[in-house]
């Protein structure tokens, strides 16, 4: 293993013993955040010494800044090269994402039984992919003394909203003192059902004000929370071998949406064509560029652009074979071309070509 991704691997662990400590602790001052900043980062570093491990980047081209979770769970998803994960797998780090936002960024209630579920989906998960990845346990890599996240785990989701989203309903009675409350309580569901509606935002005041008067006219939380209704546990175990993992229930698909669009989650659950996405072929893109398609192709090769998941990618229709490119490359070019000598990469790439033959 590459020394850069063994350290983020070590960094990753760090903080997935951290969040598992805070997890376990006998006092609630700050928990339910740390564990959720914790175990987000565990995640991040974890894919960033994956991406590095396989031979990938985790910065752009002339960028100082390393991408962010969002990328590097993109990459994991659709980068062949890379793929660590499926996109069902994806929607547990795009929860502990999204209620790690809100914990960070603002004011987050979450109830004993969510915190553990999520939590312990996600050490779930991170021991599968350190397992798939690198063939390593994870109970091999922790201290002896740290406690994996570990209770008597709900078998139904479903069971587990509806006592919730009772108690909800009497915080919301008309005329109750209690609506403050209520809308805590409603702020952490909104948030983990946006996410898997493929929004990524902080319900509103005034949007917790409509919930709040979706409950009281007797909406099911069905209703009120479509997306959360897609979404189901599978328990296995028990003690402290206990695996949750969330999956999509039957007929509720899960697809990537490409990155740019407005308000959207690392992985949304509406459909997008990616063809809508990857709109540009090579001479497009010369067109554009104002360059022959001969030293554009040149360039492309240079910069690695067909490598980026989010710049390249092929479609095989029948037997026909059709090599795309999405705005984003469009727009990555036009900032780079006038920052290098377009003259000299074609010549460098035509005496290698000449070599090859």
């Amino acid at each position: 293993m590459r020394k850069e991704a063994k350290i983020l691997l070590q960094k990753s662990l760090d903080s997935l013993v951290l969040s598992t400590e805070y997890f376990n602790r006998p006092w609630n001052i700050g928990r339910e955040e740390i564990v959720l900043i914790l175990l987000d980062r565990a995640f991040e570093l974890l894919f960033k010494s994956i991406i590095i491990h396989k031979g990938g980047k985790i910065r752009g081209l002339r960028e100082k800044e390393t991408i962010g979770l969002e990328k590097c769970v993109r990459k994991c998803v659709s980068d062949s090269n890379i793929k660590c994960l499926d996109e069902e797998q994806a929607l547990t780090v795009q929860i502990i994402n999204s209620l790690r936002d809100a914990a960070q960024h603002y004011i987050l209630y979450i109830s004993e039984q969510q915190l553990y579920m999520f939590s312990q989906a996600g050490i779930t998960l991170y021991g599968q992919i350190l397992k798939d990845v690198f063939k390593k346990k994870l109970h091999e890599l922790l201290p002896e003394r740290v406690l994996p996240i570990s209770t008597k785990p709900p078998h139904n989701l479903a069971s587990v909203i509806s006592v919730e989203f009772e108690d909800i309903k009497k915080l919301a009675t008309p005329g109750s003192r209690k609506k403050l409350q209520a809308r805590a309580k409603l702020r952490s569901l909104a948030i983990i059902d946006s996410s898997l509606r493929g929004i990524r935002t902080q319900p509103s005041e005034g949007e917790l004000g409509k919930l709040v008067r979706d409950i009281q006219s007797d909406k099911s939380w069905q209703t009120i929370f479509p997306g959360i209704a897609t979404l189901r546990i599978d328990t296995t175990g028990s003690g402290l071998t206990v695996s949750i993992r969330l999956t999509k229930k039957e007929g509720e698909a899960v697809h990537l949406v490409p990155e740019g669009t407005p308000g959207a989650t690392i992985v949304a659950v509406k459909r997008v064509s990616e063809i809508d996405f990857y709109t540009l072929g090579l001479m497009n893109l010369a067109d554009h560029l104002g360059l022959s398609s001969s030293k554009l192709l040149a360039i492309i090769m240079e910069l690695e652009i067909q490598n980026d998941p989010e710049y390249f990618k092929i479609f095989k229709i029948g037997s026909v074979v059709h090599k795309r490119y999405s705005k984003k490359a469009l727009e990555k070019l036009r900032e780079v071309l006038p920052t290098i000598d377009v003259d000299a990469i074609w010549t460098k790439r035509k005496a290698h070509s000449r070599k090859k033959g």
